[in-house]
């Protein structure tokens, strides 16, 4: 080890109280009191019949609420960036706020009005890079990483899951574009994003890496071997490449958001986050959470790493030792959580084991507590407690010591890196092969999947290994194909499959309405007969929607 993570963290624990000025002015977060039900919204979205629906509705719904409360705030700010003493401006809709840069008075005005809840100034997170980059050498006849032996990947791929259809978020430090190993794996952005992603942090269309330690992650998540070493969990999952740390290697929570939102709206399955702030304000916990929330809530489901501080407990004890947004909740409470129960939101937890699934130096110690975030108030921790256990953190565990991936100094190279960051992209390859089994799993159920199915090396789900090493093999093999969730009412559809016609028969029916599998209306019928014939479908799988006078039936349909 050539470089002191020790003051790497500790240049974190002060650097990220440090605040962002230019010319005079602070950059501020500005945080709306009017702000998302989380738990009426994922009620009312999960009346939708498939995942894509229920997105639409999350972001339409958080969309027109950001634009109807930020009107007469975003009208004082323009008149004020006009004037010189605003810069900057940066609604955001994945939490209901606005960034920006501002001089003290105009904060003071800000604080005076009726519609905000608090303001803060951001808070700087320089990237956790614990370890200098060892270099390593090209494989030798197409070799697959031990990372990807240890959990069981290569066993997926000869079942034929290997990511295909599955867009994974990397919020990272950008991606060296042009390795060959990652050809072929990058979302199509069109005209308006022709580099496959964004860069947050400087704000244009270059997200190339120029720091490394994005081009490794991406390399875990669907490196494809080209150039001699299988590093992709998932190598035919596509990446969304979406840049958070500037040049100077470091960001902040409001860049963060930015990326989270944009990788919402723009189709991504799932997100991996190798990254996080240490001991955080209150502030920065509860935005990290909302977004996390509103995240769950569209249906998508985010790997973050647990940070790399378990042996600086001295300056980082516990309940603080999770990095965040890693200590939000997950989508799934697990049965030891229940004795002390909260909210949910996106987060997969991840923590680091080596090649002897021991645990390793670093991987940061649970529980979490949100004690602190008066706003949730859920999960305290009292150690001397039977109930008051906290939150358990990590969920799961992967490898993470000298893993291989990708360089980001050349087109074929590779390097080896420490981390909970390299866990993390394993355990998002892992998902990206379950999804490509069955695109319509939810949150929850990828995560309760996840769990039940790891390596267990603790008796219960523990502060340490989460419910244990993650087992692509077991989690892949545990995810059915039928995951819809079948009313009590029924209703007789026949033939089904079916070469031609289908016949409905239900009594009280209202109306059919049949979306395909990415969530489009593709017909509707109205209709007061208790038998309908279902006419004029293509070839392909269909979920019906049938609304009777008791209520909803959804079942999936299938043309041939």
């Amino acid at each position: 080890m050539k470089k002191s993570w020790i003051l790497i963290l500790i240049m974190g624990c002060f650097e990220v109280l440090g605040f962002a000025k230019t010319d005079g002015k602070t950059k501020i977060n500005i945080i709306l009191k009017e702000q998302s039900n989380v738990t009426e919204l994922m009620r009312t979205a999960n009346s939708f019949p498939t995942k894509a629906a229920r997105r639409d509705f999350v972001i339409n719904t958080l969309k027109r609420q950001a634009e109807e409360s930020h009107y007469h705030l975003l009208s004082l700010l323009n008149e004020l960036e006009a004037n010189g003493m605003v810069e900057e401006i940066r609604p955001l809709w994945i939490v209901n706020s606005v960034s920006c840069y501002a001089d003290e008075t105009v904060i003071q005005e800000i604080e005076k009005r009726n519609d905000i809840l608090t303001v803060y100034p951001v808070e700087q997170l320089p990237l956790m890079d614990d370890v200098e980059a060892v270099h390593v050498e090209r494989g030798n006849g197409r070799e697959i990483a031990e990372n990807l032996l240890q959990v069981n990947a290569d066993q997926v791929w000869e079942l034929g899951y290997t990511g295909e259809g599955v867009l994974v978020g990397l919020i990272d430090t950008g991606v060296r574009l042009t390795h060959a190993d990652l050809q072929g794996r990058f979302w199509d952005g069109g005209t308006e994003y022709p580099n496959h992603g964004y860069d947050f942090a400087n704000h244009d269309n270059d997200p190339s890496d120029q720091n490394g330690h994005g081009t490794h992650v991406a390399g875990t998540i669907c490196g494809t071997g080209v150039s001699g070493t299988q590093t992709g969990v998932a190598p035919d999952a596509k990446l969304m490449v979406l840049k958070v740390f500037g040049n100077n290697q470091q960001t902040d929570e409001t860049i963060l958001l930015e990326a989270m939102q944009f990788a919402v709206e723009h189709g991504a399955d799932l997100l991996n986050m190798s990254l996080g702030w240490p001991d955080p304000s209150s502030s920065v916990k509860r935005l990290h959470r909302q977004a996390c929330e509103n995240t769950l809530a569209a249906g998508i489901v985010a790997a973050v790493c647990a940070g790399n501080i378990r042996n600086l407990q001295y300056l980082v004890p516990i309940p603080h030792n999770i990095y965040s947004p890693g200590d939000c909740p997950p989508p799934y409470l697990h049965e030891d959580q229940m004795a002390n129960a909260g909210g949910v939101s996106c987060v997969i937890s991840v923590g680091a084991v080596d090649f002897n699934d021991t645990i390793t130096y670093f991987s940061s110690v649970g529980p979490s507590t949100w004690t602190d975030v008066p706003q949730y108030n859920d999960y305290p921790y009292d150690p001397n407690s039977a109930t008051e256990i906290g939150l358990i953190r990590p969920d799961v565990c992967a490898p993470g010591l000298n893993i291989k991936s990708l360089d980001y100094n050349n087109d074929t190279g590779y390097t080896l890196l420490d981390g909970t960051s390299m866990a993390t992209p394993c355990v998002a390859g892992t998902i990206a092969l379950m999804l490509s089994k069955n695109h319509e799993l939810t949150p929850a159920e990828i995560d309760e999947i996840l769990e039940r199915t790891a390596v267990q090396l603790s008796e219960h789900k523990s502060n340490d290994f989460g419910s244990g090493r993650i087992n692509a093999l077991a989690a892949v093999n545990a995810v059915s194909y039928e995951t819809v969730s079948e009313s009590t009412m029924k209703a007789a559809v026949y033939p089904n499959p079916s070469t031609g016609d289908f016949t409905i028969q239900c009594d009280g029916m209202k109306r059919i309405e049949v979306f395909s599998m990415d969530g489009k209306l593709v017909t509707s019928i109205q209709t007061e007969s208790p038998v309908q014939q279902l006419h004029g479908l293509m070839n392909g799988t269909f979920l019906m929607k049938i609304t009777t006078t008791d209520g909803v039936i959804v079942q999936k349909i299938v043309k041939l």
